[in-house]
């Protein structure tokens, strides 16, 4: 009785379950009537029949992902390169899915491996790293029209890594390293010129300052030299025109002739005190006759000033001279030449 009871329960079970179907909103289900498609069964609560109908596929509606399994690839440049990536596909038709190829995430996947590779073969291995979205492109426009009669939409596929060889890697790292150095040397160059193209730039800056400030510095010292002169030749001519005018008075001539006389004697002192060894005219041994000239000079000046008339000339030892008023030697009888005693040598 027991048993009867769960053998009905069961059946009755299965019954339900092969007549009520409920489809989640992810997939659609194909329902076969005999071996045959009879209907697609979308999101919902579906009844079969018993024994007649029978849902033979299940398909996912949303996207998918899936792993393309590493390969080894071989570049234009003959260097294997392990290659991976993600596919990425939706099922827009489940009846071609399920009738019109066996296994359409395998299928797909065959098709992306062989796609990459003859697409990394037209690459080198630089270009290989720079030029990813070109072959994912490349790749998904070779793919997507193959998988159009399976119901199946292709959207993108993605390289996930690309691994060259151990030897490789280590030559792609020396490579990087030698383009770092090279930029950096560079880079160094490129300061170094600025710098000294600074510095000129400062030096010549500098040198232009100093010649400007050398050059109003002249410019000042010539202006001031010559404002020097201007005022020093404006006070000789009024000191030269106030001694024409004090010659040209009574008396003027005599005083001018004293005045020259009086230097020469202040000249002559000097000379005659700086140096050592003098050498002088035999007449101006003896300082008598140039006192005596100095005495005519000077009664001259006193008569001129009473009577403004010329001084009559007597036979005087010493006379002027008429052009500069410089007196002339006087004229003397030579004095008789004495022995000169020598002092005996020292005794040692």
């Amino acid at each position: 009785m027991f048993l009867a009871a769960t053998i009905i329960a069961a059946l009755i079970l299965i019954f339900v379950s092969k007549t009520c179907v409920v489809v989640s909103s992810k997939e659609v289900c194909i329902v076969q009537r005999f071996g045959k498609f009879h209907k697609k069964l979308g999101p919902g609560f579906h009844l079969l029949v018993p024994i007649l109908d029978d849902i033979a596929f299940r398909h996912e509606m949303r996207e998918q992902v899936i792993d393309i399994p590493p390969q080894t690839c071989t570049t234009r440049d003959n260097i294997q390169i392990e290659v991976d990536g993600v596919l990425y596909l939706k099922v827009e038709d489940a009846m071609l899915a399920s009738y019109k190829i066996q296994n359409y995430r395998k299928a797909c996947i065959n098709l992306a491996q062989t796609t990459m590779r003859a697409e990394i073969g037209k690459l080198t291995l630089e270009k290989t790293f720079s030029e990813r979205e070109t072959i994912n492109a490349n790749i998904v426009s070779e793919i997507d029209p193959a998988s159009d009669p399976w119901g199946v939409k292709v959207l993108r596929y993605e390289i996930k890594n690309i691994t060259p060889p151990h030897r490789v890697i280590d030559k792609l790292e020396k490579q990087m390293e030698a383009e770092r150095q090279k930029r950096a040397n560079i880079l160094i160059a490129e300061a170094e010129k600025k710098m000294l193209v600074c510095r000129s730039e400062a030096d010549r800056q500098e040198s232009y300052n100093l010649s400007e400030g050398a050059k109003i510095q002249r410019m000042n010292e010539a202006e001031g030299k010559a404002k020097g002169m201007t005022i020093v030749a404006d006070a000789t001519a009024k000191g030269i025109e106030r001694v024409g005018q004090a010659i040209t008075r009574p008396g003027g001539s005599a005083a001018l002739k004293m005045k020259l006389v009086d230097q020469f004697i202040d000249e002559l002192h000097g000379i005659l005190e700086s140096s050592r060894v003098s050498v002088v005219p035999a007449e101006l041994a003896s300082m008598k006759g140039f006192f005596e000239g100095v005495g005519h000079v000077s009664s001259g000046v006193a008569g001129t000033g009473a009577s403004q008339a010329p001084v009559p000339q007597a036979a005087p030892r010493h006379a002027m001279s008429p052009q500069d008023g410089i007196p002339s030697p006087v004229r003397m009888p030579a004095a008789p030449q004495q022995p000169v005693r020598r002092a005996p040598p020292p005794r040692g």
